[in-house]
């Protein structure tokens, strides 16, 4: 289970000359914050801009410290932990993807980072593609492919380190409607099967009740449930 303990931060608003003070004071984004997400759960984080949704994933990803407060796993503090120690995943809207690689080898990417041989990483790269649909697509570039398939080698490239902790930010913000429920359904199910502990971060309440568990809203640095 990943459990969030009294996390607090701080934004520090930059100078800009007749706009905002040289010294401006620190805006309190998170605040005391606590949340636990057990495995095959998705956490919905709804919220405005600005309002700490993606500090949290990065503090939750080890990309940026809390201030106070801790993260743990399983029971284990692992605030200090640094992010390539954490086995978690993280996906942003624009994929990530390795535009000079194929298909195949940004799925096994992670495998060969890993300390895996590049045969070994593409066996398996080849078969997380068959369970995703995208096999006869492993040779080509991923910019070749449609925003729907890049999204899914994403995934695909997500889960097969078999990653402790899933966190998406607005995942499907670039995509069209239509794309964007099907995409819902087909991460809802990979999450279930695989039982990823997730946090979901998005401005939009229907994607967030359609993927989420259970969801809140972040209001002044805290999180309010909503169902």
């Amino acid at each position: 289970m990943l459990e969030l303990q009294a996390i607090c931060k701080h934004w520090q608003p930059p100078y800009v000359p007749g706009h905002t003070p040289r010294h401006a004071a620190p805006r309190p984004l998170l605040q005391d914050l606590a949340l636990q997400v057990r495995p095959g759960e998705t956490a919905a984080l709804l919220g405005p801009s600005g309002s700490g949704k993606s500090t949290l994933l990065k503090i939750v990803a080890g990309l940026e410290p809390p201030e106070t407060g801790r993260v743990l796993f399983a029971g284990q503090d692992i605030t200090q932990l640094p992010p390539e120690r954490r086995g978690f995943a993280l996906m942003f809207q624009d994929f990530a993807l390795f535009p000079h690689l194929t298909v195949q080898d940004n799925v096994g990417f992670g495998l060969v980072e890993q300390g895996q041989r590049r045969a070994a990483a593409r066996e398996q790269a080849t078969a997380m593609l068959l369970r995703f649909g995208l096999q006869a697509y492993a040779t080509s570039k991923v910019w070749q492919l449609s925003g729907g398939e890049q999204q899914r080698v994403a995934l695909a490239r997500a889960l097969i380190t078999q990653p402790r902790v899933l966190l998406l930010d607005e995942p499907f913000s670039a995509l069209d409607a239509e794309l964007r429920l099907q995409l819902r359904q087909e991460f809802v199910q990979r999450i279930a099967e695989f039982q990823i502990a997730t946090i979901l971060v998005t401005h939009d309440e229907t994607e967030a009740r359609a993927m989420g568990t259970r969801g809140y809203r972040l209001v002044e640095g805290a999180l309010e449930p909503q169902w």
